[in-house]
């Protein structure tokens, strides 16, 4: 990698957070893709922040890699993933975000090349300025070989010899990552996990409940198990595990950020440019 002026460097990224700030970057809106796992788990864990970000003049765009076709005992996978499918695209519509359909089935996201380069080939369509992942530690390893897909996705974003499909020419953008939070808050082995940083989506917590109620197949099988309104109580619960961690905040979405190594500037921090005082650092982050 060439080397840059330390004052050009210096004045890309001021120009970069003045733009983060207003919403644009280089004219355009600030592009952010959520990528997860599954239909809901953006709901669950990133859709207070994603709803933030879009009254900041951002450009939404929602993705999941699998179709969602295993959340079901009534129905057979092919019904159970056309179901998933009309949901996730109710909820992407009132994120007001671009939707971009599944790639594969439930427990087949696998961190290998034909995936990978699918995931690459979208992530260079969109070219993101912030992505939006799971935690790279989470219970369910569809969870963390996502995280892994989106990080080599934008990492190799810009490499003409990592051919992608469908095809689709280089980016030069930087692309910084965030990690959300696991779902429940814990690693594989019930470990809890702490943020860096938390944004209080307590102005957004209905809307953020409505996106998630969208999954009305998941919230039946589960309050049907589990007990009445038990999915979007969970998902409020763990908003306000969340901001327990701050003084003054109720609910909260954590994040972590990635090494930018290879991705960004190395304070690029476009949320906390974006989001200014609804993003505050984790009271004991690690």
């Amino acid at each position: 990698m060439a080397a840059q002026d330390a004052g050009a460097v210096a004045g890309a990224v001021a120009g970069a957070v003045a733009g983060a700030v207003a919403g644009t970057e280089c004219g355009r809106s600030v592009r952010i893709m959520a990528l997860a796992a599954h239909p809901d788990d953006i709901e669950f864990m990133m859709a207070g922040t994603m709803l933030l970000l879009g009254q900041a003049g951002c450009d939404l765009h929602y993705m999941n890699l699998a179709n969602g076709s295993c959340g079901s005992t009534e129905h057979d996978a092919e019904t159970t993933a056309r179901l998933r499918d009309g949901e996730a695209r109710a909820a992407a519509q009132a994120l007001g975000a671009t939707f971009y359909p599944p790639l594969v089935d439930d427990l087949a996201i696998y961190y290998e090349p034909r995936l990978l380069a699918q995931v690459a080939s979208v992530v260079r369509e969109v070219a993101p300025d912030m992505l939006l992942l799971p935690s790279p530690q989470d219970y369910m390893e569809d969870h963390q070989n996502t995280a892994r897909l989106g990080v080599t996705a934008a990492f190799c974003r810009g490499m003409p010899n990592f051919p992608v499909q469908p095809p689709c020419a280089p980016i030069a953008n930087d692309i910084v990552v965030y990690h959300a939070q696991p779902y429940g808050h814990r690693d594989m082995l019930n470990r809890l996990v702490r943020p860096d940083l938390l944004v209080d989506i307590g102005a957004v917590l209905d809307q953020k409940t409505a996106a998630l109620g969208m999954h009305a197949s998941q919230r039946r099988w589960l309050d049907e198990s589990q007990g009445l309104d038990s999915y979007l109580q969970t998902m409020v619960d763990l908003a306000a595990e969340m901001g327990a961690l701050a003084q003054g905040i109720r609910y909260a979405e954590g994040w972590r950020y990635h090494n930018p190594l290879g991705l960004c500037a190395p304070d690029s921090d476009p949320l906390r440019a974006l989001l200014r005082e609804r993003v505050v650092p984790s009271s004991s982050g690690c």
